[in-house]
């Protein structure tokens, strides 16, 4: 595999109220689409858009870090990036194996951007783009895994134990910093 792979970016603009919520459900969404172990989808209702629910713990943990940094500072805008990995042999400079390295095969990135509607008729037409903008982000998951360069993305699964036979890392950035 070459050192470039696929990054999928999805824009949100977020309202306080829903925010957490709908960062969930990117998330989940995601997961959801690049796991490759047994999985029995839950779903939830964001916004009337049916969205998949998949490795709780995980994706709550990110989203209170997001959260907090945003609250805590003046930027409202930052970063979280899933990046899907495979484990490869690492080599020295004499073709010595020195153990495994995670080598990235995708990644999705969720710009999100924290908005406070002055009025109710400004949520209301917040929450109408916001509900768009959450089954675009979905249409464009079902769109880039089902394509062939996204299932080409997808490494050979030579370890199929658990839900997921590749290592996943969530990040988040808040100003550009990493938080969490």
């Amino acid at each position: 595999m070459n050192s470039t792979f696929p990054t999928v970016s999805i824009d949100v603009v977020l309202e306080r109220r829903s925010a957490k919520e709908v960062l969930h459900a990117v998330l989940h969404s995601i997961l959801f689409h690049r796991l490759f172990g047994t999985v029995k989808p839950q779903t939830f209702e964001v916004l009337d858009v049916t969205m998949i629910h998949e490795m709780e713990q995980l994706v709550n943990d990110k989203v209170d870090v997001f959260w907090k940094a945003i609250e805590s500072g003046s930027n409202k805008r930052g970063q979280i990036t899933v990046t899907f990995s495979e484990k490869k042999p690492k080599k020295s400079w004499f073709q010595v194996y020195v153990g495994e390295e995670d080598v990235p095969w995708e990644q999705w990135i969720v710009n999100a951007e924290l908005r406070q509607p002055k009025s109710d008729r400004d949520r209301q037409e917040f929450t109408t783009t916001l509900s768009a903008t959450l089954t675009k982000a979905l249409q464009i998951m079902l769109i880039h895994t089902s394509s062939e360069k996204g299932r080409a993305a997808v490494p050979l699964i030579t370890n199929a134990t658990g839900i997921s036979p590749f290592p996943i890392r969530i990040t988040v950035k808040v100003d550009g910093v990493e938080v969490g």
